[in-house]
Protein backbone atom coordinates (compact mmCIF):
# COMPACT_ATOMS: atom_id res chain seq x y z
CA UNK A 1 0.00 0.00 0.00
CA UNK A 2 1.08 3.38 -0.82
CA UNK A 3 1.86 6.06 1.95
CA UNK A 4 0.69 9.09 1.83
CA UNK A 5 4.35 11.34 1.31
CA UNK A 6 4.06 8.99 -2.38
CA UNK A 7 0.73 9.88 -3.02
CA UNK A 8 1.80 14.07 -2.18
CA UNK A 9 4.70 13.20 -4.40
CA UNK A 10 2.54 12.56 -7.55
CA UNK A 11 0.50 15.84 -6.97
CA UNK A 12 3.39 17.94 -6.51
CA UNK A 13 5.14 16.54 -9.44
CA UNK A 14 1.76 16.90 -11.65
CA UNK A 15 1.48 20.25 -10.66
CA UNK A 16 5.33 21.12 -11.66
CA UNK A 17 4.54 19.65 -14.74
CA UNK A 18 1.36 21.70 -15.20
CA UNK A 19 3.85 24.80 -14.60
CA UNK A 20 7.14 23.48 -16.65
CA UNK A 21 4.77 22.65 -19.50
CA UNK A 22 3.18 25.83 -19.63
CA UNK A 23 -0.49 24.06 -19.65
CA UNK A 24 -2.53 27.82 -19.80
CA UNK A 25 -0.20 29.23 -22.26
CA UNK A 26 -0.42 25.88 -24.42
CA UNK A 27 -4.11 25.64 -24.21
CA UNK A 28 -4.17 29.30 -25.89
CA UNK A 29 -1.66 28.23 -28.72
CA UNK A 30 -3.64 25.87 -29.40
CA UNK A 31 -6.85 27.62 -30.36
CA UNK A 32 -4.92 30.05 -32.06
CA UNK A 33 -3.07 27.46 -34.46
CA UNK A 34 -5.99 25.16 -34.96
CA UNK A 35 -7.91 28.56 -35.85
CA UNK A 36 -5.22 29.22 -38.46
CA UNK A 37 -6.35 25.85 -40.35
CA UNK A 38 -9.79 26.99 -41.10
CA UNK A 39 -8.75 29.23 -43.28
CA UNK A 40 -10.65 29.30 -46.46
CA UNK A 41 -6.77 29.30 -48.52
CA UNK A 42 -5.34 26.98 -45.64
CA UNK A 43 -4.84 24.14 -48.65
CA UNK A 44 -3.89 26.50 -50.99
CA UNK A 45 -0.07 25.67 -49.90
CA UNK A 46 0.12 22.22 -49.23
CA UNK A 47 3.55 22.14 -47.89
CA UNK A 48 2.96 25.01 -45.19
CA UNK A 49 -0.84 23.94 -44.35
CA UNK A 50 1.24 20.31 -43.92
CA UNK A 51 4.07 22.04 -41.34
CA UNK A 52 0.76 23.82 -39.90
CA UNK A 53 -0.76 20.54 -38.96
CA UNK A 54 2.31 19.03 -37.93
CA UNK A 55 2.43 22.44 -35.46
CA UNK A 56 -0.86 22.03 -33.68
CA UNK A 57 -0.46 17.80 -33.81
CA UNK A 58 2.16 19.00 -31.57
CA UNK A 59 0.37 21.04 -29.37
CA UNK A 60 -2.36 18.85 -28.57
CA UNK A 61 -0.26 15.65 -27.98
CA UNK A 62 1.35 17.96 -24.79
CA UNK A 63 -2.12 18.79 -23.74
CA UNK A 64 -3.25 15.25 -24.12
CA UNK A 65 -0.27 13.92 -22.27
CA UNK A 66 -0.84 16.70 -19.45
CA UNK A 67 -4.11 15.99 -18.67
CA UNK A 68 -3.66 11.89 -19.11
CA UNK A 69 -1.22 12.65 -16.07
CA UNK A 70 -4.28 14.99 -14.46
CA UNK A 71 -6.75 12.60 -14.62
CA UNK A 72 -4.90 9.41 -13.45
CA UNK A 73 -3.34 11.71 -10.38
CA UNK A 74 -7.08 12.87 -9.03
CA UNK A 75 -8.21 9.01 -9.49
CA UNK A 76 -4.83 8.06 -7.33
CA UNK A 77 -6.53 10.69 -4.75
CA UNK A 78 -9.78 9.70 -4.68
CA UNK A 79 -8.70 6.15 -4.40
CA UNK A 80 -6.37 6.85 -1.12
CA UNK A 81 -9.41 8.36 0.39
CA UNK A 82 -11.66 5.55 -0.76
CA UNK A 83 -9.58 3.09 0.61
CA UNK A 84 -9.81 4.92 4.55
CA UNK A 85 -13.50 4.24 3.69
CA UNK A 86 -12.68 0.49 3.07
CA UNK A 87 -14.68 1.55 -0.09
CA UNK A 88 -11.69 0.24 -2.34
CA UNK A 89 -8.74 -2.59 -1.56
CA UNK A 90 -4.91 -1.72 -1.29
CA UNK A 91 -4.35 -3.79 -4.50
CA UNK A 92 -6.29 -1.38 -6.59
CA UNK A 93 -4.71 2.04 -5.01
CA UNK A 94 -1.58 0.32 -5.71
CA UNK A 95 -2.61 -0.20 -9.41
CA UNK A 96 -3.62 3.32 -9.73
CA UNK A 97 -0.43 4.71 -8.50
CA UNK A 98 1.50 2.48 -10.88
CA UNK A 99 -0.61 4.19 -13.89
CA UNK A 100 -0.04 7.63 -12.27
CA UNK A 101 3.62 6.95 -11.93
CA UNK A 102 4.11 5.32 -15.26
CA UNK A 103 2.46 8.35 -16.65
CA UNK A 104 3.99 11.05 -14.86
CA UNK A 105 7.92 9.78 -16.17
CA UNK A 106 6.88 9.31 -19.56
CA UNK A 107 5.44 13.00 -19.75
CA UNK A 108 8.88 14.24 -17.34
CA UNK A 109 10.81 12.74 -20.01
CA UNK A 110 9.49 13.83 -23.01
CA UNK A 111 10.02 17.53 -21.65
CA UNK A 112 13.23 16.95 -21.73
CA UNK A 113 13.34 16.82 -25.21
CA UNK A 114 12.09 20.54 -26.49
CA UNK A 115 14.68 20.71 -28.97
CA UNK A 116 13.48 21.41 -32.66
CA UNK A 117 15.07 18.58 -33.96
CA UNK A 118 14.35 16.47 -30.78
CA UNK A 119 11.50 15.38 -32.59
CA UNK A 120 12.97 14.41 -35.86
CA UNK A 121 13.17 11.10 -36.99
CA UNK A 122 16.67 10.01 -37.15
CA UNK A 123 19.79 8.80 -39.33
CA UNK A 124 21.44 6.26 -37.07
CA UNK A 125 25.40 4.73 -39.06
CA UNK A 126 27.44 2.60 -37.12
CA UNK A 127 31.37 2.00 -38.47
CA UNK A 128 33.31 -1.28 -36.73
CA UNK A 129 36.50 0.04 -35.28
CA UNK A 130 39.69 -1.61 -35.65
CA UNK A 131 40.18 -5.09 -34.85
CA UNK A 132 38.61 -6.84 -37.85
CA UNK A 133 36.40 -10.09 -37.44
CA UNK A 134 35.82 -9.23 -33.88
CA UNK A 135 34.89 -5.35 -34.57
CA UNK A 136 32.62 -6.21 -37.33
CA UNK A 137 30.66 -8.96 -35.32
CA UNK A 138 30.60 -6.39 -32.80
CA UNK A 139 28.94 -3.69 -34.90
CA UNK A 140 26.43 -6.01 -36.00
CA UNK A 141 25.42 -6.95 -32.66
CA UNK A 142 24.92 -3.12 -32.33
CA UNK A 143 22.71 -2.85 -35.58
CA UNK A 144 20.74 -5.57 -33.97
CA UNK A 145 20.76 -3.96 -30.75
CA UNK A 146 18.96 -0.83 -32.32
CA UNK A 147 17.08 -2.39 -34.80
CA UNK A 148 15.31 -4.33 -31.76
CA UNK A 149 15.07 -1.08 -29.65
CA UNK A 150 13.20 0.76 -32.79
CA UNK A 151 10.67 -1.93 -33.62
CA UNK A 152 9.54 -2.43 -29.84
CA UNK A 153 8.70 1.00 -29.79
CA UNK A 154 7.00 1.36 -32.86
CA UNK A 155 9.20 2.74 -35.52
CA UNK A 156 10.29 2.11 -38.78
CA UNK A 157 14.03 1.05 -38.55
CA UNK A 158 15.52 0.90 -42.94
CA UNK A 159 18.95 -0.07 -43.96
CA UNK A 160 19.97 2.39 -46.18
CA UNK A 161 22.72 1.21 -46.98
CA UNK A 162 25.34 -2.16 -45.46
CA UNK A 163 28.79 -3.10 -46.24
CA UNK A 164 29.07 -6.60 -44.98
CA UNK A 165 32.54 -7.76 -43.12
CA UNK A 166 35.42 -9.65 -44.95
CA UNK A 167 34.45 -13.17 -42.82
CA UNK A 168 31.37 -11.86 -40.61
CA UNK A 169 29.79 -9.02 -39.17
CA UNK A 170 29.49 -5.46 -40.54
CA UNK A 171 32.10 -2.97 -41.49
CA UNK A 172 29.24 -0.03 -41.71
CA UNK A 173 25.34 0.35 -41.84
CA UNK A 174 23.60 3.49 -42.19
CA UNK A 175 19.75 3.26 -41.11
CA UNK A 176 16.80 5.55 -40.53
CA UNK A 177 14.59 5.03 -38.24
CA UNK A 178 10.73 7.03 -38.89
CA UNK A 179 7.34 6.56 -38.11
CA UNK A 180 7.65 7.51 -34.25
CA UNK A 181 7.82 9.91 -31.57
CA UNK A 182 11.10 11.79 -30.90
CA UNK A 183 13.36 9.32 -32.64
CA UNK A 184 16.23 12.13 -32.27
CA UNK A 185 15.57 12.76 -29.41
CA UNK A 186 15.94 9.50 -27.85
CA UNK A 187 18.63 8.16 -30.08
CA UNK A 188 21.00 11.35 -29.58
CA UNK A 189 22.55 9.57 -26.13
CA UNK A 190 23.79 6.84 -28.60
CA UNK A 191 26.45 9.25 -30.12
CA UNK A 192 29.75 8.19 -29.67
CA UNK A 193 32.31 5.01 -29.03
CA UNK A 194 30.46 1.62 -27.85
CA UNK A 195 33.18 -0.76 -26.04
CA UNK A 196 32.84 -4.64 -25.92
CA UNK A 197 34.84 -6.77 -23.46
CA UNK A 198 34.06 -10.75 -23.57
CA UNK A 199 35.80 -13.63 -24.60
CA UNK A 200 35.89 -13.77 -28.29
CA UNK A 201 34.71 -16.60 -30.56
CA UNK A 202 36.86 -15.60 -33.13
CA UNK A 203 39.91 -15.96 -30.78
CA UNK A 204 41.94 -19.69 -31.02
CA UNK A 205 42.98 -18.93 -27.51
CA UNK A 206 39.86 -18.27 -25.95
CA UNK A 207 41.30 -14.92 -24.52
CA UNK A 208 39.35 -11.79 -23.59
CA UNK A 209 39.32 -9.23 -26.58
CA UNK A 210 38.13 -5.16 -26.71
CA UNK A 211 36.19 -4.47 -29.64
CA UNK A 212 35.03 -1.27 -30.73
CA UNK A 213 32.32 0.71 -32.89
CA UNK A 214 31.51 4.08 -33.57
CA UNK A 215 27.96 5.15 -33.79
CA UNK A 216 26.74 8.77 -35.28
CA UNK A 217 23.02 9.84 -34.65
CA UNK A 218 21.96 12.82 -37.04
CA UNK A 219 18.39 14.02 -37.30
CA UNK A 220 16.28 13.12 -40.78
CA UNK A 221 15.09 15.86 -41.99
CA UNK A 222 11.99 16.62 -44.16
CA UNK A 223 10.18 18.73 -46.50
CA UNK A 224 9.44 21.18 -43.67
CA UNK A 225 13.24 22.18 -42.93
CA UNK A 226 14.88 24.22 -45.30
CA UNK A 227 18.51 22.92 -46.32
CA UNK A 228 20.42 24.90 -48.65
CA UNK A 229 21.95 22.35 -51.53
CA UNK A 230 24.19 24.14 -53.47
CA UNK A 231 23.88 22.25 -56.85
CA UNK A 232 27.30 23.74 -58.03
CA UNK A 233 29.36 21.09 -55.65
CA UNK A 234 26.91 17.96 -56.17
CA UNK A 235 27.86 14.96 -58.15
CA UNK A 236 26.44 11.41 -58.56
CA UNK A 237 27.47 8.13 -59.48
CA UNK A 238 26.04 4.58 -59.67
CA UNK A 239 26.55 1.35 -59.36
CA UNK A 240 25.26 -2.25 -59.47
CA UNK A 241 24.45 -3.23 -55.48
CA UNK A 242 25.78 -6.26 -54.24
CA UNK A 243 24.65 -8.56 -51.74
CA UNK A 244 21.16 -9.85 -51.17
CA UNK A 245 18.02 -8.62 -53.07
CA UNK A 246 17.29 -10.92 -55.79
CA UNK A 247 18.19 -11.54 -59.22
CA UNK A 248 17.95 -7.70 -60.21
CA UNK A 249 20.21 -6.04 -57.98
CA UNK A 250 23.79 -7.40 -59.78
CA UNK A 251 22.06 -6.25 -63.55
CA UNK A 252 21.15 -2.72 -62.55
CA UNK A 253 23.16 0.15 -61.72
CA UNK A 254 20.42 0.91 -58.81
CA UNK A 255 23.24 2.29 -56.45
CA UNK A 256 23.42 5.44 -56.08
CA UNK A 257 26.35 7.26 -55.03
CA UNK A 258 26.53 11.04 -53.79
CA UNK A 259 29.37 13.27 -53.32
CA UNK A 260 29.38 16.97 -51.91
CA UNK A 261 32.19 19.06 -52.16
CA UNK A 262 31.26 21.07 -48.54
CA UNK A 263 32.90 23.69 -47.28
CA UNK A 264 32.90 25.17 -43.55
CA UNK A 265 31.45 28.42 -44.27
CA UNK A 266 33.25 29.70 -41.26
CA UNK A 267 36.95 28.30 -41.58
CA UNK A 268 36.98 27.68 -45.20
CA UNK A 269 37.99 24.07 -44.80
CA UNK A 270 36.92 22.29 -47.76
CA UNK A 271 35.59 18.40 -47.27
CA UNK A 272 33.73 15.59 -49.47
CA UNK A 273 31.24 14.36 -47.98
CA UNK A 274 30.08 10.72 -49.39
CA UNK A 275 26.58 9.16 -49.48
CA UNK A 276 25.96 5.53 -51.06
CA UNK A 277 22.17 4.49 -50.78
CA UNK A 278 21.27 1.49 -51.86
CA UNK A 279 18.02 0.77 -50.05
CA UNK A 280 15.80 0.17 -53.22
CA UNK A 281 16.07 -1.23 -57.12
CA UNK A 282 14.67 2.53 -58.27
CA UNK A 283 17.81 4.65 -58.46
CA UNK A 284 15.23 7.95 -58.51
CA UNK A 285 14.11 7.06 -55.59
CA UNK A 286 17.58 5.92 -54.13
CA UNK A 287 19.03 9.35 -54.99
CA UNK A 288 16.49 11.30 -53.46
CA UNK A 289 16.64 9.42 -50.09
CA UNK A 290 20.69 9.98 -50.53
CA UNK A 291 19.93 13.82 -51.15
CA UNK A 292 17.80 13.29 -47.84
CA UNK A 293 20.52 11.98 -45.99
CA UNK A 294 22.99 14.91 -47.39
CA UNK A 295 20.13 17.29 -46.00
CA UNK A 296 20.33 15.83 -42.97
CA UNK A 297 24.35 15.91 -42.39
CA UNK A 298 24.16 19.22 -43.28
CA UNK A 299 21.17 20.30 -40.80
CA UNK A 300 23.25 18.30 -38.09
CA UNK A 301 26.71 19.96 -38.74
CA UNK A 302 24.95 23.51 -37.70
CA UNK A 303 23.01 22.09 -35.33
CA UNK A 304 26.03 21.13 -33.85
CA UNK A 305 27.72 24.34 -34.41
CA UNK A 306 25.49 26.31 -32.52
CA UNK A 307 26.12 23.93 -29.64
CA UNK A 308 29.57 24.38 -29.44
CA UNK A 309 29.36 27.95 -30.20
CA UNK A 310 27.51 28.20 -26.70
CA UNK A 311 29.69 25.92 -24.80
CA UNK A 312 32.62 27.90 -25.22
CA UNK A 313 30.41 30.84 -23.43
CA UNK A 314 29.78 28.50 -20.82
CA UNK A 315 32.99 26.55 -20.42
CA UNK A 316 32.23 26.25 -17.08
CA UNK A 317 29.29 23.43 -17.38
CA UNK A 318 29.74 19.48 -17.89
CA UNK A 319 30.55 19.37 -21.86
CA UNK A 320 29.03 16.35 -24.06
CA UNK A 321 31.37 14.95 -26.29
CA UNK A 322 30.96 14.00 -29.08
CA UNK A 323 32.53 11.22 -30.45
CA UNK A 324 33.88 10.05 -26.40
CA UNK A 325 33.85 6.69 -25.58
CA UNK A 326 30.25 6.41 -24.08
CA UNK A 327 29.69 2.96 -23.01
CA UNK A 328 31.06 -0.57 -22.33
CA UNK A 329 29.70 -3.72 -22.48
CA UNK A 330 30.82 -6.37 -20.53
CA UNK A 331 29.79 -10.02 -21.19
CA UNK A 332 31.64 -12.02 -18.56
CA UNK A 333 30.97 -9.67 -16.07
CA UNK A 334 27.59 -9.08 -16.89
CA UNK A 335 27.82 -5.71 -16.32
CA UNK A 336 26.65 -3.15 -19.45
CA UNK A 337 27.56 0.63 -18.18
CA UNK A 338 27.10 4.19 -19.45
CA UNK A 339 30.11 6.29 -18.54
CA UNK A 340 28.40 9.49 -18.64
CA UNK A 341 25.84 8.88 -15.94
CA UNK A 342 27.55 6.08 -14.50
CA UNK A 343 24.17 4.03 -14.58
CA UNK A 344 24.20 0.56 -15.42
CA UNK A 345 22.94 -2.63 -15.34
CA UNK A 346 23.56 -6.70 -15.43
CA UNK A 347 21.03 -7.63 -17.83
CA UNK A 348 23.38 -7.57 -20.67
CA UNK A 349 20.81 -10.16 -22.68
CA UNK A 350 18.13 -7.31 -22.76
CA UNK A 351 20.22 -4.90 -23.54
CA UNK A 352 21.60 -6.71 -26.26
CA UNK A 353 17.92 -7.12 -27.10
CA UNK A 354 17.18 -3.74 -27.31
CA UNK A 355 16.24 -2.76 -24.07
CA UNK A 356 18.33 0.38 -23.96
CA UNK A 357 15.22 3.04 -22.64
CA UNK A 358 16.92 3.31 -18.99
CA UNK A 359 20.03 4.07 -20.69
CA UNK A 360 18.76 6.53 -22.69
CA UNK A 361 16.26 7.89 -19.79
CA UNK A 362 19.46 8.43 -17.44
CA UNK A 363 21.01 10.33 -20.01
CA UNK A 364 18.48 12.90 -21.01
CA UNK A 365 17.46 13.22 -17.65
CA UNK A 366 21.52 14.36 -16.90
CA UNK A 367 22.14 16.56 -19.71
CA UNK A 368 19.05 17.20 -21.78
CA UNK A 369 18.91 20.64 -19.63
CA UNK A 370 22.48 21.09 -20.65
CA UNK A 371 21.58 20.98 -24.11
CA UNK A 372 18.63 23.34 -24.52
CA UNK A 373 20.89 25.76 -22.70
CA UNK A 374 23.70 25.68 -25.56
CA UNK A 375 21.08 25.35 -28.35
Amino acid sequence: MITSDQLKDVLERTSKLHHYLDIDRKKIEFEEEQLRTQAPDFWDDPKRAQAQMKKVKGIQKWLTGYNKVKQLAEELQLAFEYFKEDLVSEEEVDADYKKAITAIEELELKNMLRLEEDAMDAVLKINSGAGGTESQDWAQMLMRMYMRWGESNGYKVTITNLQDGDEAGIKSVTMTVEGGEFAYGYLKSENGVHRLVRVSPYNAQGKRMTSFASVFVTPLVDDTIEVYVDPAKLSWDTFRSSGAGGQNVNKVESGVRLRYQYEDPDTGEKEEILIENTETRDQPKNKAKALLLLKSQLYDREMKKRMEAQAKIEAGKKKIEWGSQIRSYVFDDRRVKDHRTNYQTSDVDGVMDGKIDDFIKAYLMEFAVDEENKA
